[in-house]
C-alpha cells in the first residue's frame, strides 16, 4: 500500500462538466474529461486562454461545483471531506471581502473559520501581514484596499493556517510587477517546505518562472501536460546580436532594428555568429551583447491553442 506522502496531492480523472446555453437551450461543455495528478511538493500550473475551463476545473476540485462525471480527490480524499478540506488553502479569482473589515480582523475572521486558538491567531497574523507586504496596513478597513491589496490578503487568508496543498486561481491577477514578485517567492517557499500549489493562470512567463509542472488547457481539454524541460526544446533557435557600427554583410544575417549607431540583428547559428563576431571586430566595430533565443512556454502554448476550439468553455 501506498504511504501518505505518495499520495497525490490532486487527482482528477476523466472530469467533464456541461453547462445549459441561454434559456435552457442546448450544453456547453467547459471541461471535457479532464485527467492529471499532480506529486507531493511540487508546483502545478493549469494554464490556458480566457474561457479554457480553468475557474471551472478548480471549482469542482474544491466542491463548490458538482463534476457531471469523474473523480476529484485532494490529499487522497473526495472534495467534500472536511478532513481534506481543513488542509487546504484557497485564492478565488476575484475575491470579495466585508468591506469595513480590517485586514487584521478579516484574518483573524478566518482563523476563527479554522479552529486556530486567540494566541495562534494574534501570532499568524502579523506574520502573514508582514509576508503579503500589507503590515503597515493591518488596521486599515479593507474598503480602502486597492485590487492589488485586496489580491495580497486574500493570498495571506489562503496561507494562515500553512495549509498542505494552496490552490489559487489567477493569483497574479492586479498586481504590479513588486507584487507579482512577491508572490512568486511566497509560492516557492511553500515547495521549499514541501508543500503542493496548483495554480492557474494565463501569464505564462509567471508559470514558466516557477512550475515545475504544466498543463495547458484549451477549450476544456488538457492538450499537453508535463516538465518544461520534456515540453519545450531547450536548444538555441538562432542568436539576437546587438552591434555598434557597421554590421558586416554575411547570408543568415538578417537585421532586426536600428538605433543611432546601434543595430540588432538576427544570426541563424553558431558558425555565422563566429564569422560576425570575428567580421565586426576587423572592421572596427563592437558587439554589445549576444542573446541565444530558445523555445519558451508561450511558443509551445500558442501552438496549442493556435486553432480555435470547437465550442467555447467557461
Amino acid at each position: 500500500m501506498d504511504g501518505p506522502d505518495t499520495i497525490p496531492p490532486v487527482f482528477l480523472e476523466g472530469v467533464t462538466k456541461t453547462f445549459r446555453g441561454h434559456l435552457g437551450i442546448g450544453r456547453t461543455v467547459a471541461v471535457d474529461g479532464l485527467s492529471l495528478s499532480t506529486e507531493p511538493g511540487e508546483i502545478f500550473g493549469l494554464v490556458g486562454p480566457n474561457g479554457a475551463g480553468k475557474t471551472t476545473t478548480l471549482k469542482m476540485m474544491l466542491g463548490l461545483i458538482r463534476a457531471d462525471r469523474g473523480e476529484v480527490r485532494l490529499l487522497g480524499r473526495p472534495p467534500s471531506d472536511p478532513t481534506a478540506r481543513e488542509r487546504i488553502g484557497f485564492l478565488p479569482e476575484n475575491p470579495y471581502f466585508y468591506d469595513y473589515l480590517t485586514a487584521q480582523e478579516f484574518l483573524d475572521f478566518y482563523g476563527r473559520l479554522k479552529g486556530m486558538g486567540a494566541a495562534a491567531r494574534r501570532t499568524r497574523v502579523g506574520e502573514q501581514l508582514e509576508r503579503v507586504g500589507l503590515a503597515r496596513h493591518g488596521g486599515t478597513a479593507l474598503r480602502k484596499f486597492s485590487k492589488g491589496m485586496i489580491q495580497r490578503l486574500g493570498l495571506a487568508q489562503a496561507i494562515l493556517d500553512d495549509p498542505e496543498l494552496l490552490i489559487l486561481d489567477e493569483p497574479m491577477s492586479g498586481l504590479d510587477p513588486v507584487g507579482r514578485r512577491e508572490v512568486r517567492d511566497i509560492i516557492l517557499s511553500f515547495r521549499a517546505a514541501g508543500r503542493a500549489v496548483f495554480f492557474s493562470s494565463h501569464i505564462l512567463q509567471d508559470a514558466e518562472l516557477i512550475c515545475d509542472r504544466v498543463g495547458i488547457l484549451r477549450g476544456g481539454k488538457l492538450k499537453s501536460v508535463g516538465r518544461l524541460d520534456s515540453l519545450i526544446s531547450r536548444q538555441v533557435r538562432w542568436f539576437e546580436v546587438a552591434v555598434q557600427g557597421a554590421v558586416p554583410e554575411m547570408p543568415g544575417v538578417e537585421s532586426l532594428s536600428s538605433s543611432g549607431s546601434e543595430t540588432l540583428v538576427r544570426v541563424p547559428d553558431v558558425e555565422t555568429l563566429t564569422r560576425l563576431l570575428a567580421s565586426a571586430q576587423q572592421s572596427g566595430g563592437k558587439v554589445l551583447s549576444v542573446w541565444p533565443s530558445r523555445e519558451t512556454l508561450e511558443d509551445l502554448f500558442m501552438k496549442e491553442v493556435a486553432e480555435p476550439p470547437g465550442e467555447d468553455a467557461r
